[in-house]
């Protein structure tokens, strides 16, 4: 009996999902760890806490003990862009792991494009100039933590985002390797050559001894017992970035099939086929996953705060005591009543990118309750999934003919019509709220040669609800005063 082991390592927590064969969850554990903002626009995690909490997480998964009579395997999907930097002897990051939502790297950005590196960046890497990326956390870290510069030139010091990190914890050092999806989000990746880019390189001034292999999505990372929680060494079989394991995860195999990701942060990503091919305006290219021999790239563009306002909301206004309890305070009313939440709490993302904007409260009158306001974090979301789904549908031809949804934000029935209705788009939801953990075992069953091709796998999808837009004139009214509002912040 086969059972796969799914770590869905995101910007707040660690997820540990236990799977059968046919894609069914059968058990998850969670466990959330802290968030550190040292200055304004600063966003850091402990790196060693984070793979601490993978472990508990797999102890509490199995307790107390593995089965002896099952074979497990272990997926990760992970949190892009954050990246860690550690001395590879000691196996000690030398600073905090840089998250994506980390700013400090502004300032390079605007000088490299005020330099005129812009095209060359984007002809490479398909990616815009953006602190978002790793490549200004990694130039960062060794520019202004003590020794940094001298030990990486000396090759003592290895990069990685989250999940390069985790498989060499867990595989003891042994396993140095990244996938093509992470990889394409540092900034530092050919995504034509697939493989690591030699002016990119030279422009953030990264040694080359700093980067892991790369690896397809669906090979064998190494073997961990993760810390002796299992006798003998399991797989660690299929890595992918989580916007890229929710695209796998909701079977969008096909070019122009596309997917909303709603997490702390939201991607909306489209299959563009196995042509990397320019991005319109606001987005950027991306590998959408590597599988089976193939190369499938994407548009994607990536929304900085959706889940993180509801958080914020509730942890730091404490308006309600979880982002659960919006729903039912935001439909007692009918409207905002003309307010619109901006949430540029770390500059707007994707089609923006305004690094250095400011969330903004737009429209607020004395007749303002807590009712209108939460509506209006609410429907921020949406207003920021048009924004990206606009663009991509031009891009494509047209409106899209479904948008297929994943995360914790779809159980909120009013969120879902308001995007569909915004969309005049159906928006599919499917049985695992964890698209990115269901994408990580695909590509692991692709990996252990459970399944051989893409049809094999999607039969096993399955759609809980499809909610179908309401026509309606007022949509275009509504998001045209949203524009409005971001215009006052940019």
């Amino acid at each position: 009996m086969n059972r796969i082991i799914a770590i869905d390592q995101s910007t707040s927590s660690t997820k540990a999902m236990l799977f059968d064969e046919e894609c069914r969850m059968l058990a998850r554990q969670n466990v959330d760890h802290h968030q550190y903002y040292p200055q304004a626009g600063w966003v850091e995690h402990d790196a060693e806490e984070i793979y601490q909490n993978l472990v508990e997480a797999v102890r509490q998964l199995v307790a107390p003990e593995p089965n002896p009579d099952i074979r497990y395997s272990l997926a990760l999907t992970n949190q892009r862009e954050t990246v860690v930097v550690w001395d590879k002897t000691t196996g000690k990051p030398v600073y905090n792991a840089l998250v994506w939502q980390d700013n400090r790297g502004a300032a390079l950005c605007q000088q490299l494009r005020e330099q005129g590196y812009g095209p060359m960046v984007l002809e490479h890497s398909g990616l815009l100039i953006d602190p978002n990326f790793s490549a200004t956390g990694v130039r960062w870290i060794l520019d202004n933590v003590e020794g940094a510069r001298e030990a990486a030139n000396d090759g003592k010091l290895l990069l990685g985002t989250i999940d390069t990190w985790l498989v060499w914890r867990l595989t003891g050092g042994q396993s140095f390797y990244t996938d093509t999806t992470n990889a394409s989000r540092t900034m530092l990746f050919n995504i034509h050559t697939m493989e690591w880019d030699d002016d990119l390189m030279r422009l953030f001034d990264i040694p080359w001894t700093m980067v892991p292999e790369v690896l397809p999505c669906d090979a064998i990372f190494g073997e961990t017992t993760v810390e002796d929680i299992f006798a003998q060494p399991i797989p660690i079989a299929g890595v992918l970035g989580d916007s890229h394991g929710a695209l796998v995860g909701q079977m969008c195999f096909g070019k122009g099939s596309g997917k909303v990701t709603y997490g702390t942060g939201s991607s909306v990503m489209v299959n563009i086929g196995e042509q990397p091919l320019p991005a319109p305006k606001g987005l950027v290219t991306s590998v959408g996953f590597s599988a089976l021999g193939y190369h499938f790239y994407g548009y994607e563009g990536n929304i900085y705060s959706t889940g993180a306002t509801l958080k914020w909301i509730a942890d730091q206004l404490q308006l309600v005591g979880h982002p659960s309890e919006m729903e039912a305070e935001a439909v007692k009313v009918e409207s905002t009543n003309g307010v619109y939440i901006v949430p540029a709490f770390a500059g707007l993302g994707a089609p923006w990118w305004q690094p250095q904007a400011k969330g903004a409260v737009v429209g607020m009158t004395f007749s303002t309750n807590k009712s209108h306001f939460l509506r209006a974090a609410l429907e921020s979301i949406a207003y920021q999934v048009r924004d990206l789904v606009g663009v991509m549908a031009e891009a494509t031809g047209g409106r899209l003919s479904e948008i297929c949804a994943d995360g914790g934000p779809t159980k909120n029935q009013f969120l879902m019509q308001f995007q569909a209705d915004l969309l005049d788009t159906p928006v599919v939801c499917t049985e695992v709220e964890d698209a990115s953990a269901m994408g990580a075992v695909i590509v692991n069953g692709f990996a252990r040669k459970r399944w051989t091709s893409f049809d094999d796998v999607v039969q096993l999808r399955r759609v809980t609800k499809i909610i179908e837009p309401h026509h309606t004139d007022e949509m275009e009214h509504l998001y045209q005063g949203w524009r409005k509002a971001v215009e006052k912040i940019i």
